[in-house]
């Protein structure tokens, strides 16, 4: 009896925890699709607001900037990142833990902090537009992708690696072939993760795009005071819709990954 109430108790929380988090996103999709303007007086379903969307010339400029943003600073920073994580974990202890504390750094720290330094520092040396934003993004990414490759790193097995040097095997052909499979996973996430940072970034944007440049969140926030147009719906559940996609294949290709890589270990005993 205790048991089933235990059970029943944690779904209820579950399911709180999940209207919580998905109430909001599902009241957006709603939204998009709502003929009236008004947020709280359902007008009929209309596909008008996605027509809109793609026909606003001022939205499809800013996403474009963010997505540029976003995918020039992820492998950017995936690129910095990587080689920087092999480092670090090739130091000593003491090494180890210091530049493990200067990566916490800037994500511990204040985005409001980060903005303003990076501001005066570009200001000094670095015209403000879209090379600025673009170093910005990349400075705060570059935590999450080291981070993200750091576990691949400690838990594979490095004789692999060194076998493979044994035998005469290239550092750059051992690297691509033995250490980048097994740390493809770190680097996949660390890649998602600065991605996802930099297309939700504002603060850090705000302070260093300069005149003319403008990202979804920074066009989100100037037009809060006149209303949020219906369109920024749609282009919400559209990413939404695409992000749902992603993850879902993502979930797929290695669920079945890992069932293949338990077949072969069972089918090798």
């Amino acid at each position: 009896m205790v048991r089933k109430l235990k059970k029943a108790l944690s779904g209820i929380y579950v399911t709180l925890i999940g209207i919580l988090l998905y109430a909001p996103i599902l009241v957006l999709i709603i939204l998009s699709f709502n003929d009236s303007r008004s947020r709280v007086t359902w007008g009929g379903f209309t596909l008008d607001w996605y027509a809109r969307l793609f026909a606003n010339s001022q939205i499809m400029d800013a996403l474009w900037t963010t997505v540029l943003l976003a995918l020039g600073s992820a492998v950017i920073s995936v690129l910095i990142g990587v080689p920087g994580a092999i480092g670090i974990h090739a130091m000593s202890r003491r090494g180890y833990r210091a530049f493990m504390l200067l990566t916490n750094i800037p994500m511990l720290n204040a985005d409001i902090v980060t903005g303003i330094a990076l501001m005066l520092w570009f200001v000094h040396f670095l015209p403000l537009g879209f090379g600025s934003v673009l170093l910005a993004h990349i400075t705060f990414n570059i935590p999450y992708v080291i981070l993200s490759v750091m576990p691949r790193l400690q838990t594979m097995n490095i004789s692999v690696y060194e076998a493979t040097r044994d035998l005469g095997a290239g550092p750059v052909y051992s690297f691509f072939k033995v250490l980048l499979p097994q740390m493809a996973g770190g680097i996949l996430s660390g890649f998602f993760m600065a991605f996802t940072m930099s297309m939700d970034d504002f603060v850090i944007t705000y302070f260093t795009k300069g005149a003319g440049i403008n990202t979804l969140s920074t066009m989100i926030y100037g037009q809060i005071r006149k209303g949020i147009k219906p369109e920024l719906y749609a282009l919400s559940t559209l990413i939404f819709i695409i992000v749902l996609i992603i993850l879902t294949v993502f979930q797929f290709v290695s669920g079945r990954r890992e069932r293949n890589k338990t077949y072969k270990e069972r089918y090798n005993e």
